[in-house]
C-alpha cells in the first residue's frame, strides 16, 4: 500500500472530525466482519460462484461460450493452520477469477485437498489417532479459514484425495497405465509419432505376427510365462528390481526427486542408499521427448521450463563401441562430442560397472603400468575392489563435487579406440555414475576440464582436437577448427565442430562401431512407498509372485485398519536393512480369495502404497466433473474447459494464437513444484490423452509463480527470539535507520521465513478480527508485484483499512448509515479521472498487476473525498473496479447504492474513449536525484496521482528494492524526485 501524506487525506478527516465517537455506522473491523459473514452466507445460499458445465449434472441453462479455468496448486491440509503467507496465491487467483467473471467469462475456480501424505501419518504414529481423523479435522479448519477470505470457489466441486470415490479413479488411472505400453512408431493426432496404446493391442499384434517378439520366436511357440514376460517388459507401469533410493531412517524408498544433492532425504535429512528392491516403476522416460518438446506449446515462465529441460537432461551425440580383449561385448560409451574421438587418451568406468565383475580384469599389472595408477595394490583386482569399497561409502553428490580432487585406479585393461586403433587405458573412478549414460566415458582431456584434471594427476596424454586460442593452457571447451583428428580411414581436420560431429557419426555407423543417439538424465518414476496413508495398488499377486490387475469392479481398494501406522524404521546408517510396510501387519487384508477369471484362488495384495504425488497428478480433471461415477470425466465437459482451442481475436483486435495443447487457462503456485508435481502431472495427462480419455495433451496452459510473504523476526543479545508483535520501532533522531526494543531492551531485526520458532507468525484469523478480510486482501494485493517476495509488516495494514474506510465514507454517512451519493452529473475533471482509472485498472488487472490497479483506485478515491458531494456516476465504477480485490465491502456498497442483485456478474467498467483524449507531457522520475524513468502523463494530472504513478513505476521499484521512501517531491506534471531511506 502506498503511503499518503496528511494533506492527501485532510478532506476526508474534515468530514468526520466533529463526530468521531458517535459514528455508529463507521467501517470498523466489527462492521467489516458482520458484512463479510453476511455476504459469504448469501453467496453460499445462492450458489453465486457455481460454474455451469455444458452437460452432466452440473450443466446450466446458459453456458457462456467464453470460459476461464483457474487453478491453485493443490493445498495440503496442515494441522498448523494458515499463516498470512499462505493465502497470497489464493487471494490472487480469487481476484483474477472475479475479474474474468465481470468480463463475461464462465469461471471455474474450485479448491480441493491433497490429503494423503507423511505429516498426518507421522502424527498418527505419535498419537495413535487414525490419519483420516487428523486429515479431516485439518481440512475442516482450513475450510473455515479460507471461507473467511471470501474466496469465490464453486463449493460443489471440492474433494479430498482421500475420498473413496477419488481413490477409485486414482486407482483406475493406475490400471490404465499398467494396461498400456508405449508404441514409439504409432502416429499421433498432432503429427508426431509415439504414444501409449492398450496392452490388448500389443498382444493382438504379437499373436498375429505383425509385431515381432524380442528374440524373434513366433508368439505361438512361447509358453504362458514367456508371453507374460514379453508383455510385462513393455508396460508403462512395471515392477523392477533396479536400484532404488532406500532411506532406513524413514523406512521407505524415495524417488530420485525426493533425494537432495547431498544424497539425503528431503524430509528428515536422513542418509539415502542405493539398494536393489522390488518396486513399482512408471515408464515416464518413454515420454521424455514429448515432455521436453511440448514445453514450447505452453505459456510457462522460462525459469520453470529450463528446470524441467535440465531435469529431463536430453543430450544428443553418439554411442561408440570400444573393444576390450577377452570380452565379447564392446565397452560402449555415450558422448555428446563424437568429433573429439581422436583426443580420447583414456577411458573411465563407474565403480558399479558390470565389466568390473565379469572376469575382464587381468591377473597382473600389464607391462608399463605406472605406480601412480595402481594405488599401491599388488594386482588390478585388489586395486579395483578396494576402490569400489571406498566409492560405496560416498554419496552421488560427493562423487560429483567439481571441487573435489579426482581419484581413480587403473583396471589393467586397455581398450581399442575405433577411429585410430590406439590402445587406451581403462580406469575406474567415482566421478562417473552408473545411473547416467552407460556408466562409462571416453576421456578427452584436451576438451574437458574434469578429464584434464584427471590426466594431470595420473600423467596421461592430452591431445587437443579443437584448436585453442594462442597461449591458452589446459582444456579448451570452446568452438574452433578441428585439428589432430586424422587417420588413414577418416579425416576431420579443418572442419568446424558441427560438421565434424555429423561426419564422425556417419563414419561410425558405416563402420558398425557406433551410432547416433539421444540420452536422458530422466529415470523412470519410482512409484512405491512403504507407507500406510496412501492409495493401495489395485493389483494382487499369485503364489508364484506374478502380478494381476484387479478388474474395475473391484476398485477402490480401501485401506484396512492397522495396529501400527509406522513402517519399521532403522538406524539411519543401516544400509543393509529392508522395508517392512505397515500393511504387512494385516494378514487378513493381504491374503484374499478372488476369482479373476481362472476360478477362485488365493492372492496377495501389495503392501506398498502409492506416493502422495498420485492424487495431485490428475486432480485438475476431477474439478471438471466431480460427481461422475461412470467415466473419469465427461468428454464434452473436458473439451469445454481444457480442450485445444483455435486461434481467435481478442476484443482489442490482437491475435490470440491457437492453444494446441489445451489445459487450464491459469495455474498459480510456487516455483518449488517446478520438477516434481508439474512433471508427474504432465506425464499422467499425456497417457490419458494418448488413450483417448481426454482431448488436451497438457494439463496447465499458463503457469504463474507467485512470490512469498516473509516476515521480520527479532532477537535479543542472547540470540533468543522475542514476539514480533510486541516489538516497538524507535525512529532515529537524525532520520537514519530506526532501532527496535522489546520490554525496554534493544532487539535486533532479521528477515526470514514465518515460523513458530522465530515467534513471527501472524494468522489470517488475527487479521480478520483486527481489520476484516477485505482489508487483509487489499493489503496482500498491494504489497508489490505478485511474482515478488516481500516482507510482512502488520503496522502497514492500517493503510489498506483507511482506504476502505474512506471509500465507505464516500457512500455512507457514518452517523446515520444513509447513502449520501448524488445523481447529479460529475464535473469534467472527475469524469476524465474515472475514465482514465477504468482504462488503467483494466490494463493492470488483465496483466495480474493487482498492486498497481489498487494504486490507481486509491487515487480516484482520494479525488472523490475532496468533492463536496460524491456523484453516483463516479463512485459506482470505483465500487465495481474494487470488487475483485475487496468483494464484501463492494457488494455491500453496491447494495446500498440501490442494486438488488450481486455485482459478481456486473460488467467490469470500461472507459469512454472520448474522455481518454487528453494532452500529455513527459514527466521525469528521479530517485536520489538520478533519472530512473520517464512517464507520459496528462498535462492536468494532480500531485497525488503523479506521486502514485511514479512510485508504481517498475524501474523505480527495482531501484528502491527493499528500501523505504523518506520523501517524495512532486512538481506536477513535469518532475517527481523520490528520496529513499538510508
Amino acid at each position: 500500500m502506498s503511503k499518503h501524506d496528511d494533506a492527501a487525506t485532510a478532506a476526508v478527516e474534515e468530514k468526520t472530525s466533529a463526530a468521531q465517537d458517535a459514528t455508529g455506522h463507521r467501517y470498523t473491523a466489527e462492521l467489516a466482519n458482520e458484512i463479510e459473514r453476511a455476504w459469504q452466507d448469501r453467496w453460499a445460499e445462492r450458489g453465486t460462484f457455481h460454474a455451469p458445465n455444458p452437460s452432466g449434472d452440473l450443466a446450466g441453462e446458459h453456458v457462456p461460450a467464453e470460459k476461464f479455468y483457474l487453478l491453485d496448486m493443490f493445498p495440503y491440509p496442515s494441522g498448523k493452520g494458515l499463516h498470512v503467507g499462505h493465502p497470497l496465491g489464493y487471494i490472487a487467483t480469487d481476484v483474477v477469477g472475479r475479474y474474468h467473471r465481470m468480463k463475461g467469462r464462465n469461471v471455474l475456480h474450485a479448491l480441493g485437498y491433497d490429503a494423503f501424505g507423511l505429516p498426518a501419518e507421522q502424527y498418527a504414529v505419535q498419537t495413535g489417532q487414525h490419519p483420516r481423523i487428523t486429515t479431516e479435522e485439518n481440512i475442516a479448519n482450513m475450510r473455515v479459514q479460507l471461507r473467511r477470505l471470501g474466496l469465490a470457489h464453486d463449493d460443489r466441486r471440492t474433494f479430498a484425495t482421500t475420498d473413496p470415490e477419488f481413490v477409485r479413479w486414482t486407482q483406475w488411472i493406475f490400471l490404465q497405465i499398467f494396461n498400456s505400453f508405449y508404441d514409439a512408431d504409432a502416429p499421433r493426432p498432432d503429427g508426431g509419432t509415439g504414444r501409449a496404446r492398450p496392452i490388448a493391442e500389443l498382444e493382438a499384434e504379437l499373436a498375429a505376427g505383425t509385431r515381432a517378439t524380442p528374440d524373434g520366436r513366433p508368439w505361438a511357440e512361447l509358453d504362458a510365462d514367456e508371453r507374460r514376460r514379453v508383455v510385462d517388459d513393455q508396460r508403462l507401469a512395471y515392477i523392477s528390481e533396479a536400484p532404488v533410493n532406500w532411506c532406513p531412517g524413514l523406512g521407505t524408498v524415495l524417488a530420485n526427486e525426493e533425494v537432495t544433492a547431498d544424497g539425503r532425504s528431503e524430509r528428515g535429512n536422513y542418509p539415502v542408499f542405493k539398494r536393489n528392491l522390488r518396486q513399482w516403476m512408471l515408464r515416464i522416460t518413454a515420454y521424455a521427448d514429448r515432455l521436453v518438446d511440448d514445453l514450447d506449446t505452453i505459456d510457462w515462465p522460462e525459469k520453470v521450463r529450463s528446470m524441467q529441460r535440465n531435469w529431463i537432461g536430453r543430450s544428443t551425440g553418439a554411442h561408440v563401441d570400444f573393444r576390450v580383449p577377452g570380452v565379447q561385448e564392446p565397452l560402449t560409451v555415450f558422448t555428446t562430442r563424437p568429433d573429439t574421438l581422436f583426443g580420447a587418451t583414456f577411458m573411465v568406468v563407474s565403480p558399479e560397472h558390470p565389466m568390473l565383475a565379469d572376469g575382464a580384469i587381468p591377473a597382473a599389472w600389464p607391462a608399463g603400468t605406472r605406480d601412480a595408477w595402481t594405488s599401491g595394490a599388488d594386482t588390478p583386482a585388489e586395486a579395483v575392489r578396494g576402490y569400489q569399497r571406498a566409492a560405496a561409502a560416498k554419496t552421488d553428490a560427493e562423487r560429483q563435487d567439481a571441487e573435489r580432487t579426482k581419484t581413480g585406479v587403473f583396471t589393467g585393461i586397455y581398450a581399442t579406440n575405433p577411429v585410430n586403433g590406439a590402445q587406451v587405458p581403462l580406469f575406474v573412478a567415482d566421478y562417473v555414475l552408473m545411473g547416467y549414460g552407460t556408466g562409462a566415458i571416453m576421456a578427452v582431456p584436451g576438451g574437458d576440464e574434469r578429464d584434464f584434471e584427471f590426466a594431470q594427476a595420473y600423467d596421461l596424454p592430452v591431445i587437443h582436437t579443437v584448436a585453442p586460442p594462442e597461449g591458452h593452457e589446459g582444456a579448451w571447451t570452446g568452438d574452433g577448427t578441428v585439428v589432430n583428428s586424422a587417420s588413414d580411414a577418416l579425416t576431420l581436420d579443418g572442419l568446424d565442430v558441427p560438421t565434424a560431429k555429423a561426419t564422425m557419426i556417419s563414419w561410425l555407423e558405416t563402420q558398425g562401431v557406433g551410432r547416433g543417439a539421444t540420452t536422458y538424465r530422466l529415470r523412470d518414476w519410482l512409484f512405491s512407498r512403504q507407507r500406510y496413508w496412501g492409495e493401495p495398488f489395485p493389483v494382487v499377486y499369485d503364489a508364484e509372485g506374478r502380478v494381476h490387475a484387479l478388474p474395475e469392479s473391484m476398485v477402490p481398494v480401501e485401506l484396512p485398519e492397522v495396529p501400527d501406522y509406522s513402517p519399521r524404521t532403522f538406524d539411519p546408517d543401516d544400509a543393509t536393512s529392508s522395508p517392512e510396510p505397515p500393511l504387512g501387519r494385516v494378514p487378513e487384508w493381504v491374503q484374499v480369495e478372488l476369482d479373476l477369471g481362472e476360478g477362485r484362488q488365493t492372492y496377495y495384495r501389495d503392501t506398498n502404497t502409492m506416493p502422495n504425488w498420485a492424487g495431485s497428478s490428475w486432480y485438475e480433471l476431477r474439478y471438471l466433473d466431480p460427481r461422475n461415477s461412470e467415466v473419469l470425466v465427461d468428454p464434452e465437459v473436458e473439451r469445454y474447459w481444457m480442450g485445444p482451442r483455435p486461434a481467435t481475436t481478442a476484443p482489442d483486435g490482437t491475435a490470440v494464437p491457437a492453444n494446441v495443447s489445451g489445459g487450464a487457462d491459469l495455474y498459480v503456485g510456487g516455483v518449488e513444484h517446478a520438477v516434481l508435481h508439474l512433471l508427474y502431472a504432465r506425464f499422467w495427462h499425456k497417457v490419458l490423452h494418448d488413450l483417448g480419455h481426454i482431448s488436451s495433451s497438457e494439463p496447465f496452459h499458463k503457469l504463474f509463480n507467485q512470490g512469498y510473504i516473509q516476515a521480520y523476526a527479532y532477537a535479543d543479545n542472547r540470540g533468543q527470539y522475542v514476539p514480533a508483535e510486541e516489538v516497538v520501532e524507535v525512529p532515529a533522531a537524525d532520520g537514519g535507520e530506526p532501532t527496535y526494543t522489546w520490554n525496554g531492551q534493544e532487539v535486533f531485526r532479521e528477515y526470514g521465513k514465518m515460523g513458530k520458532s522465530l515467534k513471527n507468525i501472524v494468522t489470517p484469523d488475527d487479521m480478520y478480527a483486527t481489520y476484516g478480510a477485505d482489508t487483509f486482501r487489499v493489503y496482500e494485493m498491494s504489497m508489490g508485484p505478485l511474482a515478488d517476495s516481500r516482507p510482512w509488516d502488520t503496522r502497514a495494514v492500517v493503510g489498506s483499512q483507511r482506504f476502505l474506510q474512506r471509500l465507505w465514507r464516500n457512500v455512507v454517512d457514518e452517523r446515520t448509515g444513509e447513502t449520501t451519493v448524488v445523481d447529479d452529473p460529475a464535473d469534467e475533471e472527475t469524469r476524465r479521472l474515472v475514465a482514465r482509472t477504468a482504462h488503467e485498472v483494466e490494463t493492470e488487472m488483465s496483466a495480474m498487476r493487482v498492486n498497481t490497479a489498487v494504486a490507481r483506485m486509491i487515487v480516484l478515491n482520494n479525488h472523490l473525498t475532496s468533492l463536496e458531494r460524491v456523484p453516483r456516476e463516479a463512485v459506482e465504477p470505483l465500487v465495481l473496479m474494487l470488487a475483485p480485490v475487496a468483494p464484501h465491502i463492494a457488494e455491500e456498497l453496491w447494495s446500498r447504492l440501490g442494486h438488488p442483485e450481486s455485482l459478481t456478474y456486473e460488467p467490469f467498467p470500461t472507459a469512454d474513449p472520448a474522455l481518454l483524449v487528453e494532452d500529455t507531457v513527459t514527466c521525469v522520475v528521479q530517485v536520489a536525484g538520478k533519472v530512473r524513468d520517464r512517464l507520459e502523463v496528462p498535462a492536468s494530472i494532480g500531485e497525488d496521482d503523479l506521486r502514485e504513478r511514479a512510485l508504481a513505476s517498475p524501474a523505480v521499484r527495482r531501484i528502491l528494492g527493499e528500501r523505504s521512501v523518506r520523501k517524495v517531491i512532486v512538481r506536477a506534471p513535469n518532475l517527481v524526485n523520490i528520496v529513499p531511506g538510508a
